[in-house]
């Protein structure tokens, strides 16, 4: 007999608490273990080279690159590729992979990328907008450095659409607040691209995630842990803690009438894709 968990805990924040960042030089070293399970991924990876592929890239720009994984995902395919990352340390981790052919590295914000006008074929950023402290400039940056024809495609969740169900936004204070302040709604982006002057904007489906937990078992999932998702890196040690109790003491409870607790992993992933006039 199963029993599902409460609905999302909402809280009310201070602004103060919403410019935290993530601390991505102190995880980057465990940051790759998020993608031992491949959930999410091909549907990722297949959406990045179909659009490749559809506009013939030659060069790209992954914008947020971290440890290079979605770079590792469009080599060899694509000759030209660069990635830029603000973290010193997650730059590190790209550059010890072995499973690409030599990316261009390099150290910097996404509202204000460091190469020329019309440097490339394709700029894409993968779950990583939501970091930019420039969004929408962002965006504009975007245009300026495609080719003719080329596209800018940004891949991630919006949790504005209220489709997405995550065990961590019902367990965790205020952590479904602050990715609705740090997360764009995909209108909003689809506005800032319109604005800009891309044409052919859509959204298209990339994946979903459904991997519901199962009692105790979550305990085991490695997205429960800080250094793998930003939604729990940004919490101090003490609000992660009173998470997890709550987590043990419902998994208790659950257990003491019978029942085994499931907890909820579906999630949506879209990519919104707009090219530049030809």
């Amino acid at each position: 007999m199963y029993a599902r968990a409460p609905p999302p805990r909402l809280t009310r924040f201070a602004g103060k608490r919403m410019d935290k960042r993530v601390d991505y030089d102190q995880i980057a070293p465990a940051y790759n273990r998020r993608y031992t399970n491949d959930q999410g991924q091909p549907g990722i990876a297949d959406a990045l080279r179909r659009l490749a592929g559809e506009i013939r890239a030659a060069r790209a720009l992954e914008v947020g690159c971290g440890t290079g994984h979605w770079l590792a995902r469009l080599s060899p395919g694509v000759p030209g590729l660069y990635g830029l990352d603000l973290s010193p340390g997650m730059l590190r981790q790209a550059q010890t992979r072995k499973d690409q052919a030599p990316v261009h590295l390099v150290n910097g914000r996404g509202g204000a990328l460091p190469f020329a006008d019309e440097s490339f074929d394709l700029v894409y950023a993968v779950n990583a907008i939501h970091h930019f402290d420039q969004q929408r400039r962002f965006v504009a940056e975007a245009r300026r450095l495609l080719k003719p024809g080329g596209a800018l495609a940004v891949i991630g969740m919006d949790p504005h659409g209220r489709r997405d169900k995550w065990y961590v936004y019902e367990y965790f204070d205020g952590v479904y607040e602050r990715d609705l302040a740090r997360f764009p709604a995909w209108e909003a982006v689809c506005d800032w691209m319109q604005r800009e002057g891309f044409v052919r904007i859509a959204r298209v489906p990339v994946s979903r995630t459904r991997d519901d937990k199962m009692g105790r078992a979550v305990f085991d999932d490695p997205f429960l842990r800080k250094d793998q998702v930003s939604q729990l890196a940004l919490l101090g040690d003490a609000s992660y803690a009173a998470g997890l109790a709550r987590m043990r003491a419902a998994v208790e409870t659950a257990e003491a009438q019978g029942k085994t607790l499931m907890f909820t992993v579906d999630i949506f992933l879209e990519m919104v894709v707009g090219y530049g006039s030809v």
